[in-house]
């Protein structure tokens, strides 16, 4: 394996990294979904303050994940955000409303009322997770584009990519993106209250989000297995002799010949599990988010791992197989991998403090008579 491969399987490998905290850190809009069925107010006002000092890295996830798409694979990031186009606009407005929406809630001289903005809230609870669960569905399941690299020196018209006239909106019909979408929808509800009874310290509080991680956390399961089940059956689009051809069992296969993946996989499930278990059944356990966290970002991480590696195309074309990307045609150059590469050796110093930011945020639990006693509330 030469230079230039190892650097795009590495920039793949973080890739996968960010996508999986992206995942993880999506139980803010978990948190939002649940918003407008909490009746009393200050139970409403606990959440809302909770998931607010963590809304901002949730959303800075996001744009780092398509951020570092357009450095290391830049023809992906062309084809589905240029060309998917309104897909991504509506997962980008609400992502938007979300932002002005923790600012604006309790902010003096606010006409519209907390409840408009809890709406706004709510709807990018929902609609964030399972659009962004749709999207990247397509990326197992195909898109409707096609791709001609010669059309670059094409004065009159330079678009490398083309696509169907819905521009990713038809990814929303097919049933396999959208079992994708509501299955990160309910993991994302699942983490928010493991992570709403490891940071609200009220225990009237605690034992109703017990209750609502059971049936959650039941809705996510059953998901999850047909979503798995689907998978693994499913004929994925692989590299062969140097042409892209249809493989039977595609995804099976890579979890099989790639044994690490599948070794990881089935540790993060059991952390999850284990996580949701032993919070309904455990009135004392309150670290349920870490475990499930953990859990979560692995998985992700080897579902990253089957779909882009072992000679995979990670963005099938359903219109034309020789149009689907891999992180062979769809990357950078080998020198700007290479100076991205030693910039991405920061990367662990703003992760150790984005840690140490978190710890400080978190060290004091939200009690109701905080809410009470007024001071800076979202």
């Amino acid at each position: 394996m030469g230079t230039y491969e190892l650097l795009q399987n590495y920039w793949w490998l973080l890739i996968s990294v960010l996508g999986a905290l992206l995942v993880f850190m999506l139980f803010v809009q978990g948190g939002q979904s649940m918003l407008l069925t909490v009746r009393d107010e200050i139970e409403r006002t606990m959440i809302v303050n909770s998931l607010g000092r963590k809304w901002e890295l949730s959303f800075t996830m996001l744009v780092v994940f398509g951020g570092a798409f357009f450095a290391s694979f830049p023809l992906f990031y062309s084809t589905s955000f240029g060309g998917a186009y309104w897909l991504w606009m509506l997962i980008l407005v609400s992502f938007v409303v979300q932002a002005f929406s923790y600012e604006f809630r309790r902010k003096r001289g606010n006409l519209y009322g907390t409840a408009t903005y809890d709406t706004f809230l709510f709807l990018n609870g929902c609609v964030g997770c399972v659009l962004l669960g749709v999207a990247v569905a397509t990326m197992f399941f195909g898109a409707e584009f096609t791709v001609a690299k010669g059309n670059i020196l094409d004065v009159k018209s330079p678009v490398i990519s083309q696509w169907t006239s819905l521009h990713g909106l038809e990814a929303i019909a097919d049933w396999r993106n959208l079992l994708l979408g509501f299955m990160v929808l309910f993991l994302a509800r699942t983490q928010s209250l493991l992570y709403l009874i490891n940071n609200v310290a009220e225990d009237s509080f605690r034992a109703r989000c017990r209750t609502k991680v059971l049936w959650n956390g039941a809705v996510f399961v059953v998901l999850f297995l047909a979503f798995v089940g689907v998978l693994l059956t499913h004929s994925g689009y692989g590299v062969v002799d140097g042409k892209i051809v249809e493989v039977p069992y595609k995804y099976l296969n890579n979890y099989v010949e790639m044994w690490w993946c599948l070794a990881l996989f089935v540790v993060g499930v059991l952390l999850v599990l284990y996580a949701v278990g032993r919070t309904v059944f455990d009135t004392r356990f309150t670290r349920g988010i870490w475990f499930s966290g953990v859990g979560t970002v692995l998985v992700v991480l080897t579902l990253f791992w089957v779909l882009g590696y072992n000679n995979t195309a990670y963005y099938p074309s359903l219109i034309d197989i020789q149009s689907s990307l891999t992180i062979r045609n769809s990357s950078s150059s080998q020198f700007t991998l290479t100076v991205m590469s030693w910039v991405s050796l920061i990367v662990p110093f703003v992760v150790a403090y984005i840690a140490y930011v978190w710890r400080s945020m978190d060290k004091k639990a939200i009690t109701a008579d905080e809410m009470k006693s007024g001071g800076h509330q979202y």
